[in-house]
C-alpha cells in the first residue's frame, strides 16, 4: 500500500494536476518578488534581503514538502532632473520547492526590474510597473519510484522497469509582469493595490516536451489589496488588513485577514504583530475553506521576523493532521523611516 501511495503521488505531481501547481506562501507579503514584480524596490531604504521557508504536512509524511525562497532587491533614484522622487528597483530571487516523497523538485532563479513613478507634486502616490524573467528547472529522481513490472512476486520490487521514461529533468523560461499603486492618506495611513500576471506565455512543463495544450502551465492572475490604518494619533497601534486573490486555470485561492501592529519601546523602533487569516479555495471538487492561519511577528530596527501556522480544516474533518508552518526573515538596509512603502507580512 505504501508503494501504491508513492506511485499515486508521483502521478498527481507529474500529470495534469501539476500544471496548476505554483508558488504558495501564507506570508505572501514577506516574499514580494514571488508575489508581484512591481514590488521590487518597494520599500524605504537602499536594499532589502529576505528569506522564507514553508514546511508542509510534517505530521503526515516522513519527509515533509519543503518550499524555500531567498531574494534581494535594491532601490535607487531614477536618473533625470525631473524625476527626483521616481525610483528604480532591481531584484534577484531564488526559489525551491521539494516533494521529498517522490524526490520531485522545482527550482527557479529570476531577475526583476520595476519603475516607481511619483504621481503629483507632494509625492504621496506612486504607480509602479514591474517585469520579471525567470529560468525554472524541474527534476524527479526515478530511483525513488517503484513500478509494477519491478515486482518479482516474492521478495519485492527488485527488478528493472521496462517503462519508457523521459529525461528526469528539464528547464524553461518564465515571464511575469505586474502593476502596483501606493497612496498615503492622513499623516501615516497607507493604501496598496496591485495585480500581477504570471506565466503569461504559458510555458510547456511536460517531461516529454510535447508542447500540447495539456502540457502547458496555466497563466496565473493575482490581485492584492492592503492598507496600514492607524488606530491612534501617534500610530503606535495600527491595523494591517491584507487580501490576495489568485486565479490559475480552474483553481482559485483567496487569502484574507488582518494583523495588529503594536509599537514597543519608548521610540517605537520595535513592534509586535498578531494576526489571523482565512484561506478559501476553489478546486475541481468545489469551493471550501482550506485553512485557518495564525501569525506572530516581530520587527526590530529594520529586521522583520514572521511565523505562521496553517490549520487545514478539510484534513481536520477527515481526522488527519495536515498543517503547514512558515517562518520569514527580512532585513532592510539603510532603513530610517518607520513607515515602509510596502506591506509587512
Amino acid at each position: 500500500m505504501k508503494k501504491l501511495f508513492i506511485y499515486t503521488l508521483f502521478i498527481l505531481f507529474s500529470g495534469s494536476t501539476l500544471k496548476a501547481q505554483d508558488k504558495h506562501f501564507t506570508q505572501f507579503y514577506a516574499s514580494p518578488l514571488t508575489l508581484n514584480p512591481a514590488l521590487t524596490g518597494a520599500f524605504e531604504g537602499s536594499y532589502r534581503i529576505g528569506t522564507i521557508y514553508r514546511d508542509q504536512w510534517r505530521q503526515v509524511l516522513d519527509n515533509p514538502i519543503k518550499t524555500f525562497s531567498l531574494s534581494a532587491d535594491l532601490r535607487f533614484k531614477a536618473p533625470g532632473k525631473n524625476n527626483k522622487q521616481d525610483a528604480i528597483g532591481l531584484g534577484l530571487m531564488f526559489f525551491n520547492d521539494k516533494v521529498s516523497v517522490v524526490d520531485f523538485s522545482t527550482t527557479q532563479i529570476a531577475i526583476s526590474i520595476a519603475y516607481h513613478k511619483s504621481l503629483g507634486a507632494n509625492n504621496r502616490q506612486f504607480l509602479t510597473l514591474g517585469g520579471q524573467l525567470g529560468l525554472t528547472q524541474r527534476n524527479v529522481n526515478y530511483e525513488s519510484l517503484q513500478f509494477h513490472d519491478e515486482f518479482d512476486g516474492i521478495t519485492g520490487y527488485t527488478g528493472t522497469t521496462l517503462e519508457d521514461l523521459p529525461s528526469n529533468n528539464f528547464a524553461f523560461a518564465d515571464y511575469n509582469v505586474g502593476l502596483n499603486y501606493t497612496a498615503q492618506f492622513g499623516r501615516s495611513g497607507r493604501l496598496f493595490a496591485g495585480a500581477a500576471l504570471h506565466h503569461f506565455l504559458q510555458p510547456t512543463i511536460s517531461f516529454y516536451g510535447t508542447g500540447n495544450d495539456g502540457d502547458k502551465l496555466y497563466s496565473k492572475l493575482n490581485a492584492q489589496l492592503a492598507a496600514s490604518i492607524p488606530l491612534n494619533r501617534d500610530n503606535r497601534v495600527s491595523l494591517l488588513p491584507r487580501l490576495l486573490v489568485a486565479v490559475q486555470g480552474p483553481h482559485m485561492e483567496i487569502n484574507a485577514g488582518a494583523n495588529i501592529r503594536t509599537a514597543m519601546g519608548r521610540y517605537g523602533s520595535s513592534a509586535l504583530h498578531l494576526g489571523t487569516w482565512v484561506r478559501p479555495v476553489r478546486n475541481n471538487d468545489g469551493i471550501g475553506v482550506d485553512a485557518l492561519v495564525a501569525l506572530l511577528g516581530f520587527e526590530v530596527n529594520g529586521v522583520l521576523i514572521g511565523a505562521s501556522y496553517d490549520l487545514n480544516l478539510r484534513a481536520l474533518q477527515a481526522k488527519q493532521r495536515q498543517s503547514a508552518f512558515e517562518i520569514s526573515i527580512t532585513y532592510l538596509g539603510n532603513y530610517d523611516n518607520e513607515e515602509i512603502v510596502c506591506p509587512k507580512f
